[in-house]
Order: structure tokens, then C-alpha cells, then sequence
């Protein structure tokens, strides 16, 4: 039984479960971005009630780009601290994202099937995070994949404090 996404509301905050894929050829990875903001993000998004983090991060890449893709393995437990956008704007969120390697098939050709929680338009870049000056989404990539790890890194990240 699979249900609603897995953000629930804590407190005065939000607690959220979200999965992020790390797409990756040669040295550059598949990042998203929107026109309501200024960064780039993972291609990912919520964990459903229900559903395990591998099963969700292959449903997020199939709902994002048009291919079934199958998970390498696991690269990062994140644990953040946020301000909210769009729906909780302005409300303190606590997230925990699984980042998974994706096995990425040598004919990928992506195609953005997806638009933000707000309607907007949504787009897929391949980037290189050595050279892209753009804000990351989460920002540990910028240096993490430029010589991945073979193994699970768990990282904290806080844009507010209690």
C-alpha cells in the first residue's frame, strides 16, 4: 500500500523524506532547475508512505526524465536544515534525503517529464560541478562528486538553528 508523500507537519515545521538520483557521465551530472528559482537541484523528490527509498528514487527518475532506471547504490544519508518555498514558505524544514547512484544506461537521452509542486516548468541540465557556478542544491555535490567515494557519507547541513 503506497500513499502520500512522507512530509508531515511538526511543530511550527515540516518534517520531510525525500530521495535525490546522482546521474552521472564522465564528470558531469544530470541536475534539474525551474524558473521560480536560481539553483540546480538533484533529479528526486518525495519518499511516499509505504515505499522504500530505492523504490522511490526509480519512480522519481522515470517521472522526471522518461526512463527506468535501475540504482547502483547508496552515496549519501543528508540530513538538512531549511527554510521552506512555495507551500511552506517560511516554515523550518527538517529533511532527510538518500541520494542513490544511478546505473545509467549508455543511450540516456533524458527528457524532462515534469513540472515543480507549483505548476512551474521544469528543465534537466548536464553539469559540471568543478566548473558550474550556479548554487547547488544540496551544495555538498560541487566537491563530493568530483571524486566520488565508494562509500556511504552522511552529512549535516543547517540553514537555521533551534
Amino acid at each position: 500500500m503506497k500513499g502520500k508523500d512522507l512530509t508531515v507537519l511538526a511543530d511550527e515545521g515540516v518534517l520531510n523524506i525525500r530521495v535525490g538520483a546522482i546521474m552521472m557521465r564522465g564528470s558531469r551530472v544530470l541536475m534539474a532547475s525551474n524558473e521560480r528559482v536560481d539553483y540546480l537541484y538533484s533529479v528526486g523528490g518525495r519518499v511516499r508512505f509505504g515505499e522504500t527509498t530505492e523504490e522511490a528514487v526509480i519512480r522519481e527518475v522515470f517521472e522526471e526524465t522518461g526512463a527506468t532506471m535501475q540504482v547502483d547504490r547508496l552515496g549519501f544519508v543528508h540530513e538538512t536544515f531549511f527554510m521552506g518555498e512555495e507551500a511552506y514558505r517560511g516554515k523550518p524544514i527538517h529533511e532527510f534525503a538518500f541520494f542513490y547512484y544511478m546505473d545509467v544506461p549508455e543511450d540516456f537521452d533524458p527528457v524532462c517529464h515534469s513540472v515543480t509542486a507549483a505548476g512551474g516548468r521544469e528543465w534537466l541540465e548536464w553539469i559540471d560541478p568543478a566548473a558550474e557556478t550556479r548554487k547547488f542544491f544540496p551544495e555538498f555535490f560541487r566537491e563530493e562528486l568530483q571524486n566520488p567515494c565508494p562509500t556511504v557519507k552522511c552529512i549535516v547541513t543547517r540553514e537555521w538553528e533551534e
